[in-house]
C-alpha cells in the first residue's frame, strides 16, 4: 500500500461461517439453560404455569424471556462488540461490522406457559444482510439444531451429532405439513380459511407451536412442508438455514419485512415444493395477511 492509498475498510477479522455457526450454538444453549432453570422455578408442584400468561412487561414469563435475551447480547457485547442485534424482545444495534445477529429468546413462548416441550432459543448469524448460520435449541428437551451456508445442517441429541437431511416426499397429497397461526383475531379467521383448503389436499396438518422448530422438523424429515404467516424474522431466521443447508425449499420475507405485512414462510422438501406452492397460491396462501 503506497502513502496516499486509502486503507480498506473491510473488516480483517470477520469470522468464517462455520465459527458464526458455533457461536450461534454456544449462545442459544446458553440462553436455554437459564430458560429451563428459569422455567423450573416459576412451576409450583409440577403444574402449568398458563395462567401467568405474557400480557405485560413485568409478569414472569416476560422477565424470562428479556432475561434470556441480555444474556445472549451481553455475551455478544463481550465476544463481538461491534456486530449489530435484532432482537424480539427490543435488543435493536446497528452493525459496524457487516455480521448481525437475530435473536429469539423463547419460541414457543405458549408451549412455555403450559409445559409442552417445544419452545426454544433461536439465535442466527447474517453478514452483509445475508442469513449464513444459526442454532435452534429446544429448552425443553435438549435437542439442538445448527447450519452453516455450503455446511450442511446437523442435530445434536442425546450426546450424538447427526447429519440432517429434508424428505423425499414426492407426493403433495402424502405430504405432512405443520402450520401456526397468529395471535390477531381476524387473521386467524383467514388463515382458518386458507387451512380448510389446504387440509383435504395432504395427508394431514401439525400444529407444534414454535415456528423454529417447526423449520428444524422440515429440516429433519419430521414433516414434509411449514408454512405460516405474520411470523417474524427471529422466529424464523435460524430455521431458516438449517432447513436450506438440509436441502429444504425456503422463502421467507426478508429480514427487514421487505413484504407486506402478514407475509408468508414456507419451507418444503424439494420433491414436493412447486406442487405446494400451487397448492397455497390456489388457497390464497401466499398473498400477506396484512
Amino acid at each position: 500500500m503506497t502513502p496516499n492509498e486509502p486503507k480498506s475498510t473491510e473488516p480483517t477479522d470477520r469470522p468464517s461461517n462455520a465459527e458464526l455457526r458455533d457461536l450461534c450454538v454456544r449462545l442459544a444453549e446458553g440462553a436455554a439453560e437459564l430458560v429451563a432453570s428459569r422455567r423450573a422455578a416459576l412451576t409450583e408442584g409440577g403444574r402449568a404455569i398458563a395462567s401467568q400468561s405474557k400480557s405485560s412487561e413485568v409478569d414472569p414469563v416476560t422477565e424470562v424471556d428479556k432475561a434470556a435475551e441480555r444474556h445472549i447480547v451481553e455475551r455478544l457485547a463481550a465476544l463481538r462488540p461491534g456486530d449489530g442485534v435484532l432482537g424480539e424482545e427490543g435488543a435493536n444495534r446497528a452493525s459496524a461490522t457487516g455480521v448481525e445477529w437475530i435473536v429469539d429468546p423463547i419460541d414457543g413462548t405458549v408451549n412455555f406457559l403450559y409445559g409442552l416441550p417445544s419452545y426454544a432459543v433461536s439465535v442466527a448469524a447474517a453478514v452483509d444482510g445475508r442469513l449464513v448460520a444459526g442454532a435452534v435449541h429446544n429448552a425443553a428437551t435438549g435437542e439442538s439444531y445448527s447450519a452453516a451456508a455450503g455446511l450442511g445442517a446437523t442435530v445434536r441429541r442425546g450426546g450424538t451429532t447427526s447429519a440432517i437431511g429434508a424428505s423425499r416426499a414426492a407426493e403433495v397429497s402424502r405430504a405432512l405439513v405443520a402450520t401456526g397461526f397468529s395471535y390477531d383475531a381476524g387473521w386467524r379467521r383467514r388463515q382458518a380459511d386458507m387451512l380448510s383448503a389446504v387440509l383435504p389436499e395432504v395427508r394431514d396438518i401439525r400444529r407444534m407451536g414454535s415456528a423454529a422448530l417447526d423449520l428444524c422438523a422440515v429440516a429433519e424429515g419430521r414433516v414434509d412442508a411449514y408454512y405460516e404467516h405474520g411470523t417474524h424474522p427471529w422466529d424464523w431466521a435460524a430455521g431458516a438455514v438449517i432447513a436450506s443447508e438440509a436441502g429444504a425449499a425456503v422463502h421467507h420475507p426478508g429480514l427487514r419485512d421487505e413484504e407486506a405485512p402478514g407475509a408468508v414462510v414456507t419451507a418444503a422438501a424439494p420433491g414436493i415444493a412447486a406442487d405446494l406452492a400451487g397448492l397455497l397460491d390456489a388457497a390464497g396462501a401466499l398473498n400477506p395477511l396484512g
